[in-house]
């Protein structure tokens, strides 16, 4: 069996139906999706399978969804291929915290309730400020970096080589895609987002959710767990919360994270999410290594017949 390391969507990729197929096919996510809408009070399932999107779409829905979805793309697999190996972890942005429950740094209804408020916490602050985020394409992080400090905002993403995510308030990011091209970057594209994730605009969500994690008991990580904050693994309670909390309004370092993970010899690596996201970002920044991705019924026959 192939050692791999399995990375979990961010908001942004959930889907109307995602999960569906999954919930009809294996007992396991029947059992998973009637566990989390039990915990939740609602019926987080119903709102994944038939929308409305706008529903879907809410930080304080979709946090969830991608949660529950990508855990229940593991428990199959683990389910179907009892030998799998994760040897490490890592997930953007909302993932992180997929990835802290798949090494048990808490359980699966922690997890789910911790991601829920974080969603709300969002979805508050994005409705307290008027914040927006743009994509810079075709950029220098430096020159991107000095752009969006200049018009007063933050660098949101390093999702790739090239693709840098700036965000902050809507004056700033209009200032910036204004700016672009005169700063040596191909192209500003504004992004359609509820506010500014990443960004100072989310401090008032990154204190909320500190007071959260403080009161939660957590387990060492059983496998490296590597965080957005400092593209490096967590080690230590207080370690883990701390990069949870500051990755609310710091800079996702994924491109850098995932070079950690390749340089350490990885070269099989899992998406458990709608979309293929991760795989995209990955053919960028090192197009040497596998991402096999798995987020319905045929993807995740696929997976266990090229991992069996």
């Amino acid at each position: 069996m192939k050692n791999v390391v399995v990375l979990f969507s961010g908001q942004g990729a959930q889907k109307v139906g995602m999960g569906q197929d999954l919930a009809e096919a294996y007992p396991v996510v029947r059992e998973m999706f009637a566990k989390a809408d039990e915990a939740l009070g609602y019926s987080l399932s119903d709102i994944m399978f038939h929308g409305p999107d706008e529903e879907l779409t809410k930080t304080s829905r979709c946090q969830p969804a991608l949660y529950l979805h990508g855990l229940a793309c593991l428990a199959v697999l683990q389910e179907k291929l009892p030998a799998l190996n994760p040897v490490a972890t890592a997930g953007l942005s909302l993932g992180e915290f997929t990835a802290h429950t798949l090494a048990g740094t808490f359980d699966f209804e922690t997890g789910l309730k911790i991601v829920e408020q974080r969603g709300l916490f969002m979805g508050e602050a994005c409705d307290a400020t008027n914040g927006a985020m743009a994509a810079m394409i075709g950029g220098e992080e430096e020159a991107v970096a000095q752009l969006a400090a200049d018009c007063g905002v933050d660098v949101a993403n390093y999702n790739t080589v090239g693709q840098i995510v700036i965000s902050g308030d809507e004056a700033g990011i209009d200032k910036a895609v204004a700016e672009a091209k005169s700063r040596g970057v191909r192209m500003g594209k504004k992004l359609n987002v509820a506010g500014a994730y990443h960004s100072r605009l989310m401090q008032s969500a990154q204190e909320k959710l500190a007071a959260v994690l403080a009161e939660v008991e957590l387990s060492e990580p059983s496998i490296p767990v590597v965080c957005n904050f400092a593209a490096r693994a967590v080690d230590g309670a207080d370690d883990i919360k701390s990069m949870l909390e500051q990755q609310v309004t710091g800079s996702v370092r994924w491109t850098a994270s995932m070079q950690k993970l390749v340089a350490e010899g990885n070269t099989t690596f899992l998406e458990l999410g709608p979309g293929k996201v991760l795989a995209g970002l990955m053919g960028r920044i090192d197009k040497s290594v596998q991402v096999i991705s798995v987020e319905d019924v045929a993807s995740l026959e696929a997976a266990v017949e090229a991992l069996a």
